[in-house]
C-alpha cells in the first residue's frame, strides 16, 4: 500500500496564503510560487502599486490573488490586515512572514533610530504578525507559519549588526512558537535564504569585487533564484511538513556548509 494513498502531500491548491513584503524581492517570488500552485494568495505590504503588480502577474497566469496594504511596524495595521483576510476568506492556512528591512552601517555609526527601524520590521513585525495569524489558525484548526531567516541568522556580516541580531532572533522566536503552538496543529518553521538578487542585495551584485567574493564563498558558485526557494516554501506550507516544526531550512548554495 502506498503511504501517500493516492494523495499529493505537496498540494497547496485552495489554501489561503498570506505573504508580507509581497511587492518585490523574495516576497514577490513566494507569491508567484503559490499563485502558480493554485493557492489563494493575499499579497501584503506598504506599496500598493507594487502589490497590485504582483497580483496582476498571478492573475494573468490564471491564479487567484488579492492585494492588501499593511505596515508591520504598526500593530493596529497588522490587526486590521489579519481581520480583513479572515473576514473575506474565513481562514488563513499559511503565513509567509517575509517583510524585512536592512540599513547597512558600521556598528559604531548605528543610531537609535536606525536600530529601531530594523528591529521594528524584522523582529517586532514578525512577532506580532505571527501572533495575530496564530489566533486565527487556533480558531480554524491549524496552519503553517513560515518565518524568514538569513545567513545572518547564523554568521556575522560586517556592517549588518542589527540585521543579524534580528535574524538570529527570528530563529529562536520560531522555536518557541513551535513549542507553544504545536498543540493547536500549527507548525512553525524558518527559511534561511543565502544570496539572492533582490532590491536589498542588488548593490552587492552590482559591485564586481563584492560579487566575486560572495560567489567564491558559495560552493555552487552562483546566486539563488526564486525558483530555488519554490520547493522549500511549498514543502513547509503543505502536508508534507506536518511533522516538521521548529526547524530552519537553509537555502544558500552550500555557503554555511563551507
Amino acid at each position: 500500500m502506498s503511504i501517500m494513498k493516492g494523495k499529493n502531500i505537496f498540494d497547496v491548491s485552495g489554501k489561503v496564503v498570506l505573504i508580507t513584503g509581497a511587492g518585490s524581492g523574495l516576497g514577490e517570488g513566494y507569491a508567484l510560487t503559490f499563485g502558480e500552485a493554485g493557492s489563494t494568495v493575499v499579497c501584503a505590504g506598504r506599496n500598493q502599486a507594487r502589490l497590485e503588480k504582483t497580483v496582476e502577474e498571478i492573475r494573468s497566469g490564471g491564479g487567484t490573488a488579492r492585494a492588501l496594504t499593511v505596515d508591520v511596524t504598526d500593530l493596529d495595521s497588522v490587526k486590521a490586515l489579519v481581520a480583513a483576510v479572515e473576514a473575506e476568506f474565513g481562514r488563513i492556512d499559511v503565513l509567509v512572514n517575509n517583510a524585512g528591512y536592512e540599513n547597512i552601517q558600521p556598528f559604531t555609526e548605528v543610531t537609535a533610530q536606525v536600530y529601531d527601524d530594523i528591529m521594528n520590521v524584522n523582529l517586532k513585525g514578525v512577532f506580532f504578525t505571527a501572533q495575530e495569524v496564530a489566533k486565527v489558525m487556533k480558531r480554524t484548526g491549524g496552519g503553517k507559519i513560515i518565518n524568514i531567516g538569513s545567513l545572518g541568522s547564523y554568521i556575522g556580516l560586517a556592517e549588518s549588526s542589527v540585521y543579524c541580531a534580528t535574524k538570529g532572533g527570528v530563529i529562536q522566536l520560531s522555536k518557541t512558537m513551535a513549542i507553544e503552538l504545536g498543540e493547536f496543529n500549527i507548525q512553525v518553521n524558518c527559511l534561511a535564504p543565502g544570496y539572492f538578487i533582490t532590491p536589498m542585495t542588488q548593490p552587492f551584485y552590482d559591485d564586481p569585487k563584492h560579487r566575486a567574493w560572495i560567489e567564491s564563498r558559495i560552493p555552487l558558485h552562483q546566486w539563488g533564484t526564486n525558483l530555488d526557494l519554490a520547493g522549500p516554501v511549498i514543502f513547509l506550507a503543505s502536508a508534507a511538513s506536518n511533522y516538521v516544526t521548529g526547524e530552519t531550512i537553509k537555502v544558500d548554495g552550500g555557503w554555511l556548509a563551507s
